[in-house]
């Protein structure tokens, strides 16, 4: 009477004895073992190195303030289904990859005079 109670045992034939070790191994838990790290990875803007060449180029620098205002217009271009995004500030231009997170070029005012721009479904206005 004192045996310990095993998946299976109350309704053999039902849940068969590796059933949890199935699901562990399936994946389906797979969200609850996403990291800090992980989570702080989708969060962040990231610069392809073309964009850091580019930034650097041009002396672009980006303050605190600017990159939380580029992390909100990803979400907001995120929210609307964009997958290529363009993203005006005052003086700047950036392409964005709203999927990864990533910045994949920028301008400058001067740049982004008599440019066109192609291969993105949207455009997001900061003031």
């Amino acid at each position: 009477m004192n045996e310990p109670i095993r998946i299976g045992s109350l309704y053999p034939g039902r849940i068969q004895p590796n059933a949890l070790q199935q699901v562990r191994n399936s994946g389906l838990h797979k969200s609850q073992d996403v990291t800090f790290e992980e989570m702080l990875q989708d969060r962040l803007v990231h610069f392809s190195s073309h964009a850091v060449k580019r930034l650097e180029q041009r002396g672009i620098q980006l303050q605190p303030e600017q990159l939380h205002q580029i992390e909100s217009a990803i979400d907001n271009a995120a929210a609307k289904g964009a997958k290529d995004s363009l993203i005006l500030m005052k003086d700047m231009a950036l392409i964005v990859n709203v999927k990864n997170r990533t910045v994949v070029t920028a301008m400058d005012g001067s740049s982004m005079k008599h440019n066109v721009f192609t291969q993105i479904d949207s455009a997001v206005v900061i003031s």
